[in-house]
């Protein structure tokens, strides 16, 4: 365990956030043992699990750290110093976000000596890097200034710094042509998986579970995308996106009638992409991607996440490497001429050799865009609730590997177009989208970029509108997907009340 405690409590998350970047897989605590007075202050029941006692004071004019070891032992086998302090001058005029990058910037160089470490994304903790080069850019910064600048500002390596400029410059081009203002996207969420992965924390639901049902969230969703249709009738619509779970667990009529309805609901005349995410190759057949071919769907995703069977067969993906390949050559067959295809890095069991078998086997397909995902385990995955059984399993990711995909993906005509990073993501790195010319996730972008609404149907799903002066505001539909159907009334309910 490592305990942070503070004079106040404030930026509990990024300082979170930060610390576990350093120290993955430890338990982290932040408090305020004087606000908190008369709770337990944090770990005092476990004092012997303490391996660093981090403090921070704030003053008027500065921030203090200081790091002790609390027990000597610790402190003899590591050779380190008992205590590392430091502190860094406020300005008198200091915002809250300019005080919040000097925290940040003193810890993480306090940790990096304590450590001796130094991390990819340096301090940065959100899960957007090129939102501050595309701000710079907006304002006719310089590449070269721009990259001397997240050097200097958030300790960011050369190679990462130029990575998020590359793509923001990208990202800048492909969304020239929007209009913000009068321009939306539509999200419809299908919450059913033929199985749950190791790792997943989505709100998804086995189709075994769920198949005498499925019309029954058809019957709710309806509801909605009537609703949604009429309130953002005055609107453009650019991109579309229906995701899950699994879309293509729906049988072709039930696909047949959900994709009916949207047509029948929204304008598609100035729609530039239309994704369905096939995903598992074990839910799709020839007859389900006839429907998405006969509807227009422009682009589809077939996610195999590792080549490896072996790894397959561990994380519960039920479906084989074979399928993989079956899946994709079928799509071709039929006409998808823009194909994504999703990886994971950082699975279970697999280290370089794993994950380059599967990005030759990939590239070997000829995707048109892939996304290489670092593996990030969340709370609600049952790798996470039940941790000590997989106690025994390694997870491995680096910047080693994470450039050999790279490698392969440039090697397949594919350049980086989209990133963004996930909180207890391996190897504190990032996800990053590859895509020949012309085959670039529009949504995606659109998505993280938070530069236009977001419309979202169905359980799960979170409407985002994003106002003219950037401020955003949500609107969450309810997870279960009981609960969903039950009460979708409310649900519209929550929109007509915001939209």
């Amino acid at each position: 365990m490592i305990e942070v405690h503070q004079n106040k409590n404030d930026f509990e998350y990024d300082i979170h956030s930060l610390v576990r970047a350093f120290y993955p897989g430890v338990d982290v605590t932040v408090s305020c043992p004087e606000e908190n007075a008369g709770q337990k202050a944090a770990g005092e029941e476990d004092q012997e699990e303490c391996i660093l006692r981090i403090m921070i004071t704030y003053g008027d004019n500065e921030i203090s750290i200081y790091l002790e070891e609390p027990y000597g032992d610790h402190q003899e086998s590591s050779g380190k110093d008992a205590a590392r302090k430091g502190n860094i001058a406020l300005g008198q005029d200091f915002d809250r976000a300019e005080t919040k990058n000097a925290l940040k910037q003193l810890l993480y160089d306090l940790l990096s000596a304590y450590t001796g470490q130094k991390l990819p994304w340096g301090n940065l903790t959100g899960i957007r890097p090129t939102k501050i080069p595309m701000g710079l850019l907006e304002k006719g910064w310089k590449n070269t200034e721009i990259a001397a600048y997240m050097r200097d500002k958030y300790r960011c390596s050369s190679e990462k710094a130029a990575l998020g400029i590359m793509i923001a410059n990208r990202e800048r081009h492909l969304l020239k042509e929007f209009d913000y203002a009068r321009g939306y996207s539509l999200y419809v969420g299908i919450p059913f998986c033929p199985s749950i992965c190791l790792y997943c924390s989505f709100s998804s639901s086995p189709i075994s579970v769920w198949k005498d049902r499925v019309d029954e969230y058809l019957d709710a969703l309806e509801k909605e995308i009537v609703y949604g249709g009429g309130a953002y009738r005055d609107k453009i619509l650019d991109t579309v996106y229906i995701g899950g779970g699994t879309p293509t667990t729906l049988e072709p009529y039930q696909m047949d009638r959900l994709l009916t309805l949207l047509e029948q609901n929204f304008d598609y005349s100035h729609v530039k992409e239309f994704t369905v995410e096939a995903g598992r190759p074990d839910s799709i057949t020839k007859e389900k991607l006839e429907v998405l071919k006969e509807h227009g769907i422009s682009r589809i995703s077939i996610n195999p996440q590792t080549m490896n069977q072996k790894t397959l067969d561990l994380i519960g993906r039920k479906h084989t490497v074979r399928e993989t390949a079956d899946a994709f050559r079928l799509a071709r067959e039929l006409g998808f001429d823009n194909i994504n295809m999703d990886l994971i890095v950082g699975l279970p069991g697999e280290e370089k050799p794993e994950v380059e078998h599967t990005m030759q086997e990939v590239m070997a397909m000829g995707p048109d865009s892939i996304t290489v995902h670092s593996l990030a385990v969340k709370r609600a995955a049952r790798l996470s609730m039940f941790k000590d059984e997989y106690k025994e399993l390694t997870f491995t990711n680096n910047l080693e590997i994470m450039d050999m995909t790279s490698r392969y993906a440039a090697l397949g005509g594919l350049s980086p177009y989209y990133l963004y990073r996930q909180k207890n993501m391996a190897g504190n790195l990032e996800n990053v989208g590859y895509a020949r010319t012309g085959k670039a996730g529009l949504y995606n972008i659109l998505m993280m970029e938070e530069k236009q609404s977001i419309l979202a149907l169905g359980a799960g799903a979170s409407t985002k509108i994003v106002y003219p002066d950037g401020r955003i505001e949500r609107v969450e539909n309810v997870k279960d997907i009981k609960n969903y159907v039950e009460r979708i009334d409310e649900m519209i309910d929550r929109k007509r009340s915001r939209l």
